[in-house]
């Protein structure tokens, strides 16, 4: 018996993750797949190795026991031995559950099985058949064992979204596993929250799919900070509006805000403006509040003039 280099097969390194495997075993059984190929055995042959490649590359337990072989396996060419003296009984799987999978040509699913979780190969190899038990039995469909019911793995990605973004709620296109996700983003988003859509993840095998989670990023403002829905502003006021009074406008993501400045007003003086903060996730029609600290901005290059009454103001205030 042969050892099968599953990784050589399906074209990826030995490092390669799960994404990896999955999207070039997509785009090669797509390739070779028998309705692609009528009457081609070679590429049928392709496809069958393809599938079992798959078959346990794609699954964590198969993949460990397989890396292990394999290390073994090479560590014993290199000193020498051949396939046939190689101790293949340690590695035998002799579980009853399992049977051989079909070996007849309608033993091929439709191409859209792939996108499915089904690997739909046909007969396996003895390597496969001796080391793994076979693929596993289950109910049959089309002629062909499917295998038992499994949900697919979840699947965790990350997405940025702007300050801006996060107020007015925004559209994004994503893509996971080969697979482009619209996605909409409503308005009121926080950093660090998780999104989760459910069968977007691993297809499953007979079963749900896995749910795909989305951990949001939201990137930082220049100006504005958020305190879970509260905005908070800092703006610099002429030092003329800070003792007289008087007005000044503010641009928002909900448009322009006049504010109105007390006269004989402190700095570090904190206006607040009810309901023009961050939108509350998932409430329809309701804010946060925005607080607006005001800091003095002292005039610069005073005339001559200028000093001058500054001067007799002072001379008013001892």
């Amino acid at each position: 018996m042969d050892f099968k280099d599953y990784y050589k097969i399906l074209g990826v390194e030995k490092t390669a993750t799960s994404d990896e495997i999955k999207k070039s075993y997509r785009k090669l059984a797509k390739k070779f797949h028998p309705d692609n190929n009528p009457g081609n055995k070679e590429a049928e042959s392709k496809f069958k190795d393809l599938s079992e490649a798959y078959e346990v590359l794609h699954d964590g337990e198969k993949r460990k026991k397989y890396d292990t072989l394999g290390s073994q396996y090479s560590r014993y060419r290199q000193s020498g031995g051949n396939s046939e003296q190689f101790d293949w009984n340690n590695w035998y799987d002799n579980s009853s559950r399992t049977s051989r999978r079909p070996q007849s040509s309608q033993g091929y699913g439709s191409i859209n099985d792939m996108f499915s979780g089904s690997t739909s190969g046909g007969g396996f190899t003895d390597f496969f058949e001796k080391i793994f038990g076979g693929y596993t039995a289950g109910q049959t469909k089309g002629g062909r064992s499917t295998g038992p019911s499994k949900k697919g793995n979840d699947l965790v990605t990350n997405l940025e979204v702007t300050f801006e973004e996060s107020f007015k709620g925004t559209n994004k296109v994503i893509e996971v596993n080969g697979q482009r996700i619209d996605l909409k983003i409503k308005p009121g988003i926080k950093d660090g929250q998780q999104l989760k859509l459910s069968g977007q993840g691993e297809p499953g095998r007979n079963s749900t799919n896995g749910d795909l989670y989305i951990n949001v990023k939201v990137l930082p403002h220049i100006k504005l900070k958020r305190i879970e829905n509260d905005l908070f502003l800092d703006l610099d006021i002429d030092l003329y509006k800070f003792i007289l009074g008087g007005e000044t406008k503010i641009s928002t993501f909900s448009g322009t805000l006049k504010i109105v400045i007390p006269p004989e007003s402190p700095n570090g003086k904190v206006l607040l403006i009810k309901a023009q903060g961050m939108p509350k996730y998932n409430v329809h029609d309701e804010n946060g509040d925005l607080f607006v600290t005001l800091h003095v901005k002292l005039p610069e290059k005073l005339s001559s003039k200028e000093l001058d009454l500054f001067k007799q103001l002072k001379s008013l205030r001892v």
